[in-house]
């Protein structure tokens, strides 16, 4: 599963994904709870909003309730899952634009952080869900990452721990971004949730960088 991930830059929403960015700066790691920019369709627009990576962010887990991580869902459980069931019942769909995405290898024995991104250099776009939610300074946003099985995938087969399940988050090629938020139906929707070929992506082996401050904001 993807937990971290390089947002698209400013520029580049703008130049690749045809939408304005948000007001708004955000970081350019991003990990749960971090707010980054989705797009989705509002009155049949794409459009770019900042949304918190985690479909339920930790503030709306009730007390008592043992922490759950949201960022990811399985696309073989959409509609089965309390946390993602409604959003995909109503289609709530959109593109999470990135740099790149992060995942761990082991094949070294130990887990080695790897960069992937598209072979082409240009941003990507992963599929996702979003939701609202109700808050004292007024609506606010949350996004979660579709991932599906990639046991015979080339290229994201190589990570996770030994013995797991392989899986990769769904990347959307730019011929399928408008298609994709205009779903009209679960069924509709499903036949975007498959892998890109491996000879598409590029991955490399990178240190682990530091979280910043909450101070420390790109843009």
């Amino acid at each position: 599963m993807c937990t971290n991930y390089a947002a698209a830059r400013r520029d580049r929403l703008f130049r690749h994904f045809g939408v304005e960015p948000p007001d708004s700066p955000w970081r350019d790691e991003i990990y749960k709870d971090y707010a980054a920019p989705i797009i989705r369709r509002v009155d049949c627009v794409p459009r770019a909003d900042l949304a918190t990576f985690g479909m339920v962010p930790r503030k709306h887990i009730p007390p008592g309730v043992r922490v759950f991580d949201t960022m990811n869902a399985r696309a073989e459980t959409l509609g089965e899952k309390r946390s993602f069931s409604g959003a995909w019942k109503r289609q709530q769909l959109c593109l999470v634009p990135c740099e790149a995405f992060y995942e761990s290898c082991y094949e070294t024995g130990k887990a080695v952080r790897w960069r992937i991104g598209m072979a082409s250099g240009d941003p990507l776009a992963i599929a996702g869900l979003w939701r609202e939610w109700g808050e004292e300074e007024g609506r606010a946003l949350s996004f979660t990452m579709l991932t599906v099985n990639a046991d015979s995938h080339a290229l994201m087969n190589r990570f996770h721990k030994p013995g797991d399940e392989k899986r990769s988050v769904v990347i959307l090629p730019p011929s399928e971004y408008e298609n994709w938020l205009a779903c009209r139906s679960m069924d509709e929707a499903r036949s975007f949730l498959r892998l890109l070929p491996a000879e598409q992506l590029e991955a490399v082996a990178q240190p682990v960088a530091p979280k910043v401050s909450d101070s420390a904001i790109a843009r």
